[in-house]
């Protein structure tokens, strides 16, 4: 029988040899498992796009098999091509929720969003769900919009955010809670101003893939349950998920659209 080789596609949200020591054990784990549930060996090869514009684009043209982005970019995707499938969402601790942060310097007196008029804004990537849509729609939601901050850049990744606002460059800016744990962990002088609700990570499927390997595929995500292999992903396993699970983040991405 031939082998069934699958490509694992994702964008450097960090370093991208973070990104591999990130994904090798699970997708390690995922293929020996697949090999078992379809009777047949099944190898797995990692790309990783050097944008978020070019990963999804990878999943909209089949270019990979699945991936693992995060919310915005899977809506993106999906405007793009709306028979990719999701496989499983990342579970947090039994919930389809996370948090994104505000942060602030230490030393800030800025005190809520409002506040933030006048002064300087670090965003992450121009397509990410905590590091832009979700941010700018609550800024509006509390009256800032662009024009009314002083000064406001796209930095690309979430340490790269957080960095900026320690080193003073920015005075706030928007990451994901686990990128500002591990840079307060690192001294790094750094505070939450505000945090908000993010959905997890989906992990799709192409449109053409073969359903008895997307439904092999599903089963083993959700059955998935090893710390060890599942550490670096979604400590909490899997959860199904469906394509209403991110409204929330069709309306943010929306609402942004008002920003500028």
């Amino acid at each position: 029988m031939a082998d069934i080789q699958l490509v694992f596609g994702t964008y450097a949200a960090d370093k991208p040899t973070e990104t591999v020591r990130q994904f090798k054990p699970f997708l390690t784990y995922l293929s020996k498992e697949l090999t078992t549930v379809l009777g047949e060996p099944v190898s797995i090869k990692m790309h990783i796009a050097p944008s978020y514009d070019e990963g999804i684009n990878d999943l909209v043209e089949g270019h990979v098999d699945f991936s693992r982005f995060g919310p915005a970019s899977y809506v993106t995707a999906k405007a793009g091509n709306p028979n990719i499938e999701i496989i499983a969402m990342e579970s947090e601790k039994g919930s389809k929720t996370f948090k994104g942060v505000i942060a602030t310097h230490k030393d800030s007196d800025i005190s809520n969003l409002a506040s933030l008029a006048g002064h300087r804004f670090a965003f992450g990537d121009p397509l990410s769900t905590i590091g832009r849509y979700l941010a700018q729609s609550y800024l509006i939601e509390h009256g800032v919009y662009g024009k009314d901050l002083k000064d406001y850049a796209f930095l690309g990744r979430h340490d790269r955010v957080g960095a900026a606002v320690g080193s003073k460059e920015f005075d706030a800016g928007a990451l994901k809670i686990g990128t500002f744990d591990k840079l307060v962990a690192k001294n790094v002088p750094i505070k939450i101003l505000f945090d908000f609700d993010n959905v997890t990570k989906p992990w799709i499927a192409k449109s053409e893939l073969d359903p008895v390997v997307l439904n092999a595929m599903r089963k083993v995500f959700l059955d998935a349950h090893d710390p060890k292999v599942l550490k670096n992903v979604a400590k909490s396993g899997f959860l199904m998920g469906e394509d209403s699970d991110y409204a929330p983040i069709r309306a943010a991405i929306q609402n942004s659209a008002n920003f500028d």
